[in-house]
């Protein structure tokens, strides 16, 4: 598994008119996070795509177990799934800063989710993984187990 934490604070924009973050927007950092994930394993999403690989949504799921608001400082953590050999599988927590952790001691996240991707063609052609990505998220995975 590959994982990788960004920071973000909670914008009026986000928010319903009780301050509390509009649902769909979850959906939105879910994407900053794996687009952020690509970037720290040294391939920005744009480059994929430059590479003739696309990488739609084909499932997704959320579990909302508390609100974030107004103001809020977050942190998206995305996990890379590295077991998965068709497409590609992100899990998602989002925690408030200073409640993230591991362990007995941290505090459950604000939501879980994870989100599956096929990788198709600028045609629209189902593919397997190409191997240039593969062989970045398993130098990646080696190293990191170091």
């Amino acid at each position: 598994m590959i994982r990788h934490c960004i920071r973000y604070r909670v914008i009026y924009g986000d928010t319903d008119r009780m301050g509390v973050v509009y649902h769909a927007n979850y959906f939105r950092w879910f994407e900053m996070g794996r687009t952020e994930t690509f970037r720290h394993l040294g391939l920005a999403y744009s480059e994929i795509e430059k590479k003739g690989i696309l990488l739609p949504v084909s499932e997704a799921w959320c579990k909302y177990m508390n609100s974030a608001r107004y103001d809020d400082l977050l942190i998206i953590e995305s996990t890379l799934d590295t077991g998965i050999k068709v497409g590609m599988k992100f899990d998602y927590r989002i925690f408030r800063e200073g409640e993230y952790g591991e362990g007995e001691s941290a505090c459950p996240p604000l939501v879980k989710a994870y989100t599956r991707h096929a990788c198709i063609t600028p045609e629209g052609k189902l593919v397997r993984p190409p191997r240039f990505l593969k062989e970045l998220i398993a130098g990646y995975a080696d190293n990191s187990e170091r």
